[in-house]
């Protein structure tokens, strides 16, 4: 189907405030490509627009089809997208190369496409997307160029049509996007001497892109629609700057420029960085000398001074180049000095003070007091909005500085400057421009001084004052900035050179080529379009067949230098090609860093075109390697997006909660249940007169721990308490037998929870039946008999059976000598009342009674004011309640027990509290709950809810053991060790999965690392780190713990009492999920969990069977998750042609290492920095570093927790952070001079060498770990100690307690807990957090290359404040933070303990022991 439609076929969609002319345009864009060439603020826009709106039937979503405006630059991208919004209901992408869009891939760019409907953005943009295939010619359906009259030369205009829209028209391919161009002048050259000449150049641009240009039959058509300025000339007679001022200046400018010439040959740089400084000294000389001769003495001072001044915009540098941006920036200091010595000296004058004294004595040239006199004579024009357009942005600045100290005083008038961005010299952000624009068209500013950046684009109705004060270079120019002037009655004013005859003449040419290109264009208009000259537009290119993508001989070389920019790099050496070109053998070799998979390449050919000739031959040799994608972008961002894509993957935090289905059943109606009893003994190490009694666990299933002798511990607030689990025996039970066991737990839970009888009462012997629900089906059973033989003790558990009737039961009094005792229930036995649970109606309290005291309601009671009261009256006064049987002796109570989670420490009570509490209670007072029950079950039961957690966590962790068991089929690992795995911090427990986590994430780290490293030896460390970071990041861990189901299992909450479910108390149901073919679980809710903590318990896990059952295990467990790696010893195959004898002292860094390497070159490449550019030596350090790294991290993190077992969570993360850090690897490197073995070739890093060396105390070194160093040290020393690490690993066969034998010695000695010091910056942190003290955001500032950090700190009204520098931010905000650490203990020891505050008593505690009346 063909892509280009007729008149007939379209839907048009007119703007009904369209102009004829504008209508006549779309007719004809609509049946044929064609160029708009009509006057600035003519509304060419508004017929894109329309002609977009004709489209709109095939551009909506779904259709793949894309429309394409572009404009030539960024600042027009927004204000053209505004403009096709407003008028259409099209979706508008904009996109322009701030947003990174160099980086995107062919995922990314199918997005916009499927999102948008229109995209607007800059032509290199759309260029670049051709050349990779991400955006395919076929699928635009309209093609817009604004300001088409670049489209010439190189121009991506010019690119896009000749790569991609001719040879499509050459091979009769119909599907073709519509082109419409757009400008107010075809010509963008200086015109032409005849007609001929324009229609040339008008035709060219017709040619190039394949369409017709319409036009207006005369300016009239267009100038009854719009205001057009009338163009002025304003004439100044030329004066010489002084001749003797500009002699010496000039003199003594050279000599300063020598000068620093010869600091740029001192300066520590690059060859390449002291050649770029070199040149922009020249540059920046240049530019003072010409302000001087041009504008005046006066500006050309602020030139230099606004190129001196700190933060300057006048000139950017590369980021890497500090040492030549500072030579740069003192020469401009010295140049200011010098200019400013030929300026008047008294502080009051000024240079508004006398204009004609200006001119002759140099301050100011003649021009720039005619741009101040045409601005002045319209000082009473009211709101001026004026354009001054120049060439230079130098021009730019000192204008906007001049008109900034005489126009506000003389007429209120405010001045900014615009420049573009495509120069070394100042660059402004797209937001700052935007800013002054607006503020122009909103009057805040009156004058803009600006480049040709302005000239297109800028819609300003208001403008009433254009100024040329540098003449148009070409037509196009010419005609634009005249047509920025938009307001009626407009003026365009030329300023010229009195006698300047050849300005004349091109002014006059200016003015009369409109009209000259309207009416040749006319003329012509029946000539149709001629195909390109091959000769001059056919570019040799390759063609990736797959996508289409391509590169040509000239896009080669910015791919070249786009791949090397993303090859690893560091503060020291940037990567770049390195070209050579042999003029008489026609010969260019391009050498390539070392982390490049290519070495070199080689061509021959025309000596014009050698460099781009090797630039190809690389690009398709480093495609054909995989290094450039098939969408020819380098392999690291193809990679880079690929893991950023990882990232972003929606994640859902709501996850089941799992229970074990040891613990779950179904309720079954008038049967038999078999259970399987486990005795849970429970030892105590406290002395209490209460006892403990044992419990019984009746599960309907045999539980699965995974192992026998399951023993674990609680925590009492009289010490701890340990509970075995065992084997006890299977039993039968009925139906009737089931129910009454399940009512007795259910009621005396429910005492145990609610120590109101107030609130229970009503609900306190309701039970709801489970019939055929799936819930708890467990039962908690007091025991009696002896240890040896425990069985269940079915008198308790009737307990729920009393009746009042029952007076007494298996009394111990003998027949007619029973005591029989008065309570709130009527007679009964005193043996019923002493093991039972009791309430008092009167206050709601409930009881435990244990016996009979010897005190009754005649007894004397002590009050706390020293008083004495007999029980009886106490009574009566407190509550009202007289005493009927006050001879009755009292029952001895015990409060019921608080339930308390017995899984994370409890606060001891204090020795003197220790003994037994009690209650004396009136029997006719009291109510009986159950009887009968011990005072000893009641206690017991207390723990029994964080008993069955534990036992529940227990056996969740044996699911997962069990569901391993199959992959895993050897594993010793115990249950509680798999449970410390997934139990978290936050349960607030002894143990949790802090240590495990660093263990696994140390292992996942190398082994990861070792597979990536040995399956793409042809890959830099950029993708392996990429490739690494995809296998063990968060976001890939939770992905795969989420697909074996782990969120379930993880225990991220502290146990709370209140939650728990009381089995048969149950109103919900469990449903079931299956973990494995022969595991299953129920889950009994929803909970979040984030992200990071699913990761940390899948490397807790794996760090748990590393501990127990070793690195098969590990590796087993991790490729039963989906991480697939092994250690299979692969050789590690590379050419290295160089005598590794003749680069490094061999025998003397083996002695060092105690190791002897069998392949030498590997010692080379551990010692090779990136820098270091020898064809002998294919590769950098940089993978073995990323190997060793790995391999250092793991064999330490192992070292230490083999060494201190038992430490606490958290104590093995500190460790490690303070023995695996780069600080420590390079005092270890000083230590040994292996600073003195480096091979590599940049001047900075030889210089930090030197210095840090230099400036290091040794005799400190034997106690420091790395935190306590004052001295920055370079990172290629703890670089080099990771890549030797990384070479012996591997030239070992992978054998790693080799490579801990050679490097230990190194590090040697290690942190110890001992001597653990926290890193500075954490430390601080605490200490803030931990004394309440303000810690102020760091303040972070770049000098020279230095790195600058400012650490403040508010501490109880006083500040402390330490600035640092070093050669990376990071080090110096250590620096810093030690010092203000070190500040702040100073203080703090020295400040007197302030004395302890005592709050006035308010009642003194009851103490256990004492008797109290309730």
């Amino acid at each position: 189907m063909h892509l280009v439609h007729t008149a007939e076929q379209l839907s048009v969609d007119h703007l009904p405030f369209a102009r004829r002319y504008q209508l006549d345009a779309l007719e004809v864009a609509k049946n044929k490509n064609t160029i708009v060439f009509l006057e600035t603020g003519s509304g060419k826009t508004l017929i894109a627009i329309m002609l977009l709106r004709s489209y709109a039937y095939c551009l909506r979503k779904p259709s793949s089809s894309l429309a394409v405006f572009l404009v030539p630059t960024v600042v027009l991208v927004s204000q053209q997208a505004e403009v096709v919004e407003m008028h259409t209901d099209f979706k508008v992408g904009k996109y322009w190369g701030e947003m990174g869009v160099d980086f995107w891939n062919a995922t990314d760019w199918k997005k916009q496409q499927d999102e948008f409907e229109v995209l607007v953005m800059t032509p290199q943009i759309l260029l670049n997307a051709l050349r990779h295939s991400f955006i395919k010619l076929e699928t635009i359906r309209v093609l817009i160029f604004d300001e088409c009259h670049h489209a010439r030369g190189r121009h991506p205009y010019a690119c896009i049509m000749t790569e991609f829209y001719h040879p499509q028209v050459k091979s009769n391919n119909f599907q073709l996007p519509r082109i419409l161009g757009m400008t107010a002048s075809p010509i963008n050259t200086k015109g032409s001497s005849d007609k001929t000449g324009y229609w040339k150049k008008v035709h060219e641009l017709e040619n190039l892109m394949n369409s017709k240009v319409f036009t207006t039959a005369s300016e009239s058509v267009v100038a009854e629609h719009l205001a057009m300025s009338t163009p002025e000339l304003k004439h100044y007679k030329h004066v010489d700057i002084p001749y003797s001022l500009v002699e010496k200046i000039a003199s003594e400018l050279n000599s300063l420029e020598e000068k620093f010439k010869c600091e740029i040959e001192k300066a520590y740089m690059e060859k390449c960085q002291k050649e770029n400084t070199r040149q922009r000294l020249s540059k920046l000389c240049s530019t003072v000398f010409f302000c001087v001769k041009e504008l005046g003495l006066w500006l050309a001072i602020k030139a230099a001074d606004s190129s001196s001044s700190q933060g300057s915009e006048m000139y950017t540098w590369d980021k890497r180049d500090k040492c030549g941006e500072r030579i740069l920036t003192d020469f401009s200091s010295d140049a200011f000095k010098v200019l400013s010595g030929y300026m008047p000296s008294d502080p009051n004058w000024s240079i508004s003070d006398d204009m004609r004294a200006n001119v002759a004595n140099g301050y100011l040239s003649t021009k720039v007091i005619c741009l101040i006199e045409s601005l002045l004579e319209r000082r009473g024009l009211k709101d001026l909005r004026c354009i001054v357009f120049v060439d230079r942005v130098v021009t730019a600045i000192v204008l906007c500085c001049l008109l900034n100290v005489l126009l506000p005083s003389l007429s209120g008038w405010k001045t900014e400057y615009l420049a573009g961005s495509n120069t070394s010299l100042q660059i402004q952000t797209r937001k700052a421009q935007n800013k002054i624009v607006e503020e122009f068209r909103n009057g805040k500013v009156n004058v803009i001084v600006a480049t040709s950046v302005l000239e297109e684009g800028l819609d300003v109705q208001t403008c009433n004052l254009v100024i040329r004060f540098d003449p148009s270079a070409t037509v196009c120019s010419f005609i634009q900035s005249r047509g920025r002037a938009r307001m009626q009655n407009s003026v365009f004013l030329l300023l010229v050179k009195s006698g300047d005859n050849s300005l004349y003449a091109r002014v006059k040419n200016y003015l009369s080529s409109g009209e000259i290109m309207r009416q040749e264009t006319l003329r012509h208009a029946a000539v149709p379009c001629q195909p390109l000259d091959t000769e001059i537009y056919n570019e040799v290119f390759y063609r990736v067949e797959s996508t289409g993508a391509i590169v040509t001989l000239n896009s080669s070389v910015s791919l070249i230098y786009f791949y090397c920019s993303q090859l690893p790099s560091d503060g020291y050496f940037k990567p770049s090609p390195r070209c050579v070109i042999d003029k008489e053998l026609q010969k260019c070799t391009l050498d390539f860093p070392r982390s490049c998979p290519l070495p070199s390449v080689t061509v021959h050919g025309s000596v014009k075109i050698l460099k781009q000739l090797a630039c190809l031959e690389a690009c398709k040799t480093l495609h054909q390697m995989g290094a450039l994608t098939d969408n020819l972008v380098p392999d690291m961002v193809e990679e880079e997006e690929d893991a950023k894509g990882m990232g972003h993957v929606d994640y859902v935090d709501e996850h089941d909660i799992y229970v074990p289905s040891e613990l779950v059943g179904q309720g079954l109606k008038n049967a038999a249940k078999t259970y399987s009893c486990y005795m849970l003994e429970l030892e105590r190490s406290f002395s209490y007169d209460i006892p403990v009694d044992h419990l019984m666990l009746a599960a309907s299933n045999k539980l699965n721990f995974g192992e026998d002798n399951i023993a674990f511990g609680l925590e009492v607030d009289r010490g701890s308490l340990k509970v075995h689990i065992k084997y006890s025996e299977s039993i039968s039970l009925t139906s009737e037998q089931v129910l009454i066991c399940q009512q007795f737990q259910v009621k005396l839970f429910r005492v145990l929870y609610n120590h109101n009888y107030n609130k229970l009462k009503e609900t306190l012997d309701v039970f709801h039946q489970w019939n055929d629900r799936t819930v708890y089906d467990y039962l908690l059973l007091p025991t009696t008999g002896s240890q040896q033989s425990p069985t269940i003790d079915w008198r308790c558990v009737k307990s729920i059976m009393y009746k009042t009737e029952n007076i007494f039961h298996d009394c111990p009094f003998p027949e007619g000598q029973y005591n029989i005792v008065p309570t709130a229930n009527g007679l009964v036995c005193r043996c019923v009342l002493e093991n039972s649970l009791v309430c008092t109606p009167h206050n709601g309290y409930m009881y435990c009674i244990s016996g009979t005291m010897d005190g009754n309601g005649s007894s004397v009671l002590n009050l706390k004011d020293g008083k004495s009261i007999t029980y009886k009256k106490y009574y009566e006064k407190r509550h009202g309640i007289d005493l009927q049987f006050e001879r009755e002796h009292f029952l001895k109570g015990r409060h019921i027990f608080p339930v308390q989670n017995h899984l994370h420490k409890l606060k001891k009570r204090k020795e003197q509290e220790r003994s037994n509490g009690f209650v004396a209670l009136p029997p006719e007072l009291c109510s009986i709950i159950m009887s009968p029950i011990s005072v000893g079950t009641c206690y017991a039961f207390s723990f029994a809810s964080a008993i069955m957690h534990r036992i529940e966590s227990l056996l969740i962790a044996g699911s997962l053991k069990k569901t391993l068991s199959d992959y895993i089929p050897t594993t010793k690992i115990p249950t509680i060790k798999v449970l410390e795995a997934i139990t978290t911090k936050k349960c607030q427990e002894k143990f949790d999965l802090e240590s495990l986590e660093t263990l696994g994430d140390s292992f996942l780290k190398y082994a990861a690392c070792q597979q990536v490293f040995k399956m793409h030896q042809d890959k830099h460390e950029g993708i392996l780190s990429i490739k690494k970071n995809k296998i063990i990041s968060n976001s890939n861990l939770c992905k795969l713990g989420c697909s074996r189901k782990l969120p379930g299992l993880i225990r991220n909450e502290p146990f709370d009492p209140k939650t728990w479910i009381i089995p048969g108390d149950q109103m919900e149901a469990f449903h079931e999920v299956q973990l494995s073919t022969a595991t299953k679980v129920f889950t009994k809710g929803i909970r979040k969990i984030k992200s990071k903590v699913i990761a940390d318990v899948v490397e807790a896990l794996i760090g748990a069977f590393l501990t127990c059952d070793g690195e098969v295990a590990a590796l087993s467990f991790m490729n039963w998750l989906g991480i697939e790696v092994n250690f299979l010893n692969i050789p590690y195959k590379r050419s290295f042609s160089a005598r590794p004898e003749e680069h490094v002292n061999i025998s003397l860094i083996e002695s060092m290492l105690n190791y002897s390497f069998e392949d030498a070159s590997l010692l080379v490449e551990a010692l090779t920095h990136g820098s270091y550019m020898v064809s002998a030596i294919p590769q950098c350090y940089q993978r073995l570093e990323f190997l060793g790294d790995s391999v250092l991290d793991y064999l330490i993190t192992m070292h230490m927790y083999s060494r201190y077992p038992g430490m606490s969570p958290g104590l093995l993360t500190d460790l490690r952070s303070a023995s695996v850090n780069n600080d420590c690897y390079s005092l270890s490197a000083v230590k040994v001079g292996l600073q003195k073995h480096i091979l590599q070739a940049s001047e900075e890093l030889f210089k930090q060498i030197v210095s840090s060396v230099q400036n290091f105390d040794t005799l400190s070194m034997g106690s420091t770990f790395g935190w306590e160093s004052e001295n920055s040290l370079p990172k290629v020393f703890g670089d080099v100690i990771e890549s030797l690490a990384g070479a012996i690993l591997v030239d070992s066969g992978y054998k790693k307690n080799i490579v801990f034998k050679s490097i230990l010695p190194l590090l040697e000695p290690l942190v110890s807990p001992e001597t653990l010091k926290l890193q500075p910056v954490r430390e601080l942190h605490q200490l803030c957090q931990k004394e309440k003290y303000v810690l102020k955001k760091p303040v972070v500032s770049c000098e020279n290359g230095v790195a600058a950090v400012t650490v403040e700190v508010e501490a109880s009204g006083v500040i402390y404040k330490e600035s640092c520098t070093a050669y990376n931010k990071a080090e110096a905000k250590k620096l810093a933070s030690k010092a203000v650490l070190k500040s702040l203990k100073e203080s703090m020891s020295t400040e007197p303990h302030p004395a302890p505050f005592l709050s006035p008593p308010k009642g003194k505690k009851r103490k256990e022991g004492e008797t109290h009346a309730f």
